[in-house]
């Protein structure tokens, strides 16, 4: 499986994942020109044009964080929890970064009006306050394991400091935790952030 991705881009979600879950894999970077490193067009592989991405062994392209993330966890029996209303909780925050939060950032990586940009603030302290919520002093989002939605958490949280957030202390406390994970310094160093 090869995982298109933008170094610290979201697609660290699932670089993360993919090394938690013990899966094979092989990164391919995109350049700003849609190019592959493997010399590709990627757009001729994922006309949406953005990253994550994966590509099976059979060509199949998969893309979007959710799927590709609950991808990861159904090939590898791991970081999805079997308890039914835990994995839709999981389910849940996926969802919900992904609309609320993430979403959210675009007036920090792009040339907005400040006023547009103090209105994303709000709605990340917002969701941000939700979460630690619902995180209350558990070790993770969901429970005390690991899973694909704390892979994203930790790149929602990782990007606050973009916005001008700041984030609760069990959500920070959160990030610093997983910033020690062998899984992440592993991503890290191979998308060479560190």
């Amino acid at each position: 499986m090869k995982l298109f991705y933008y170094p610290a881009a979201c697609s660290l979600a699932d670089h993360i994942a993919l090394i938690e879950a013990g899966l094979d894999y092989e990164l391919v970077s995109i350049d700003r020109e849609k190019q592959t490193e493997d010399g590709r067009d990627f757009l001729a592989l994922n006309p949406k044009g953005y990253i994550p991405a994966i590509e099976m062994d059979d060509g199949t392209i998969l893309t979007e964080n959710q799927v590709i993330l609950t991808y990861i966890a159904e090939e590898s029996g791991k970081l999805l929890p079997e308890d039914g209303m835990l994995r839709w909780r999981t389910f849940e925050a996926l969802a919900y970064m992904s609309s609320e939060i993430h979403g959210a950032y675009a007036p920090f990586f792009r040339d907005f009006p400040e006023p547009e940009k103090q209105r994303a603030r709000e709605k990340i302290r917002k969701a941000f306050a939700l979460l630690a919520d619902q995180m209350g002093d558990k070790a993770f989002l969901i429970s005390n394991e690991m899973t694909i939605a704390d892979c994203y958490l930790f790149w929602v949280l990782m990007v606050a400091p973009k916005s001008g957030v700041d984030l609760p202390e069990n959500l920070q406390n959160c990030l610093d935790r997983m910033k020690a994970m062998p899984s992440v310094i592993q991503a890290f160093a191979e998308e060479k952030l560190s």
